[in-house]
């Protein structure tokens, strides 16, 4: 007769080895902490929302779009 083998379970074995570590904790919460830097903080100063700002119109803005593309592909 064969011997059935338990279910593999990827769920336990993440949930185990995460449970166990020690210095890998402090490094997932160091880049949970760089991540919500990058997006909460620095992503709406260095980088607006230009098109909200300068247009409020969806057509406006989708003709500035193609304008800008267009001069930039023939030069």
């Amino acid at each position: 007769m064969e011997e059935q083998l338990p279910k593999f379970n990827f769920f336990t074995m993440f949930w185990d080895g995460f449970r166990n570590m020690t210095l890998g904790k402090t490094l997932w919460a160091l880049v949970i902490i760089k991540l919500i830097i990058m997006f909460l903080i620095l992503k709406p100063i260095f980088f607006p929302n230009f098109l909200n700002s300068k247009f409020h119109d969806e057509n406006k803005k989708a003709e500035y779009v193609n304008q800008q593309l267009i001069e930039r592909s023939t030069e």
